[in-house]
């Protein structure tokens, strides 16, 4: 994988946080697949800003701690 710009890791972290998205809404957004969100987040931020990575990290234990109410809101969404 070619290294990103840290520009670039810095915007797809403050999108990620300012609209509370998960990482496959903010992969979507940007074009790119989850894998490369999350190794721009988890991976490349804690070497470009610590503080905002504690900040994503937050939000991303509140994702996961989500992701089965998520599931299932989505699983009655396409049955109903």
């Amino acid at each position: 994988m070619k290294s990103p710009h840290p520009h670039t890791v810095l915007l797809v972290a403050d999108y990620y946080l300012k609209n509370q998205s998960t990482v496959r809404e903010t992969a979507r957004y940007f074009g790119v697949g989850k894998s490369t969100i999350h190794n721009y987040l988890h991976r490349l931020l804690p070497k470009i800003d610590t503080n905002l990575y504690k900040k994503v990290s937050a939000l991303a234990q509140l994702n996961f701690s989500e992701k089965h109410i998520r599931g299932g809101m989505s699983t009655k969404r396409k049955f109903s």
